[in-house]
């Protein structure tokens, strides 16, 4: 993946690109407890596990490592690798390998009497070692499909993808509401509710509605109504927000000094509703999931859900998303929020389109089961993402 965690699957949905080739081939690992495969090359050396001697032993002793320790949440003895791995060499060889891969700092022994961690740096090159990551089921995979056909709306596409998220990864889950500033103008509606009052309704491309009472300065008519909607969705049909911004501001004086100001109370409402930071808005589930990772995690439990409860902190973890395809990784201490150094975020963008409106992810400690909930952040984007596009 590219610095700072950033990562792209490729077009399997299953898959992870495959790393930038500099130092060799990698054999495929076989670990009892294989949550991902480890094959393909090694990444290009970029100051993460750069200029450090990881050879192919040492890096599938840290696979089993990274992988017991998610299983198991203790530590891992050099015993329990030869018990649980076929590494294929004898218990002295790999508390050597051990031994080298703490002084190069990707495990860590938490005290004395204790087996190893995976540190920031070793959970960074695992992830970064992956080529594949574990596929969904067909099950899974129908599971989702159902429960999101079933939305109704995009509201409900938002409620439903968010519980989905945190079902399957059982980890917090997070889910920005679509970007209004890069959506498109689908139709604009105005319905009449008295002779001085008219609801005008924005729809957008990706499903999304806003709703705005207008109180008139004077009486209209139908065929004023029909006329100024006519005008309206000939304007901004199709166009961004920018857009429309700039073409509806005109409408006014194309109309008789006498229904002027009725056109003016319309256009300014829907202006205001155009540059409203609706974009904000994210949707939280699963918060109770961060319970059951133990003792370890407790203390990382308050600031963590502090950081859900802010959005201006979750929108930050979240990310600015470029385009829908990439899932992107960052871990521990690569997260700029302070107080989260226990914990990794993996996110994903999502649209209908080439460009992302908005993005998904999940938060946990960074004790995290990564091919799994890469597979399922990436699969529930890439859904969501037809969904919005069909509609």
């Amino acid at each position: 993946m590219g610095s700072k965690g950033d990562g792209e699957p490729t077009s399997n949905p299953g898959q992870l690109s495959k790393p930038r080739p500099t130092c060799g081939e990698r054999r495929e690992g076989s670990g009892a407890h294989r949550i991902g495969t480890w094959k393909g090359r090694v990444p290009e050396c970029d100051g993460r596990c750069a200029r450090l001697s990881v050879d192919d032993r040492k890096l599938d002793v840290l696979r089993a490592i990274v992988e017991d320790y998610v299983a198991t949440q203790e530590p891992v003895g050099s015993k329990a690798l030869v018990d649980r791995h076929h590494l294929g060499v004898s218990p002295a060889t790999i508390r050597n390998d051990m031994a080298a891969l703490e002084d190069e700092g990707y495990i860590a022994q938490p005290h004395t009497s204790a087996g190893r961690v995976p540190t920031d740096k070793g959970y960074r090159l695992f992830v970064d070692r992956l080529s594949t990551v574990k596929p969904l089921s067909a099950p899974e995979r129908r599971a989702i499909q159902t429960f999101l056909d079933g939305a109704v709306d995009l509201d409900d596409v938002v409620s439903r993808t968010v519980r989905l998220l945190a079902q399957l990864t059982r980890q917090a889950a997070v889910v920005q509401y679509p970007s209004l500033s890069r959506s498109t103008v689908r139709h604009v509606e105005l319905v009449m509710l008295a002779p001085a009052r008219v609801l005008v309704v924005l729809i957008t491309d990706t499903g999304r509605v806003e709703q705005r009472v207008v109180d008139l300065p004077a009486d209209a008519d139908d065929a004023l109504v029909g006329e100024l909607r006519a005008r309206i969705n000939a304007l901004a049909v199709g166009q961004d927000f920018a857009s429309v911004e700039a073409r509806v501001t005109e409408l006014t004086e194309r109309f008789g000094p006498e229904d002027r100001a009725t056109v003016a109370a319309v256009t300014a409402t829907l202006l205001s509703t155009l540059i409203e930071r609706h974009e904000e808005r994210v949707a939280v589930a699963g918060t109770g999931n961060l319970a059951r990772y133990g003792q370890e995690f407790d203390h990382e439990l308050e600031p963590l859900l502090s950081a859900l409860e802010e959005q201006v902190v979750l929108l930050r973890l979240l990310g600015e998303a470029t385009s829908p395809s990439p899932v992107r990784v960052r871990i521990g201490s690569e997260n700029a929020q302070s107080g989260l150094l226990a914990t990794s975020v993996v996110t994903s963008g999502y649209g209908p389109g080439e460009l992302a409106l908005a993005s998904m992810g999940v938060v946990g400690p960074t004790r995290m089961d990564y091919p799994g909930t890469i597979a399922a952040v990436g699969a529930v984007a890439r859904y969501v993402s037809k969904i919005l596009k069909a509609h």
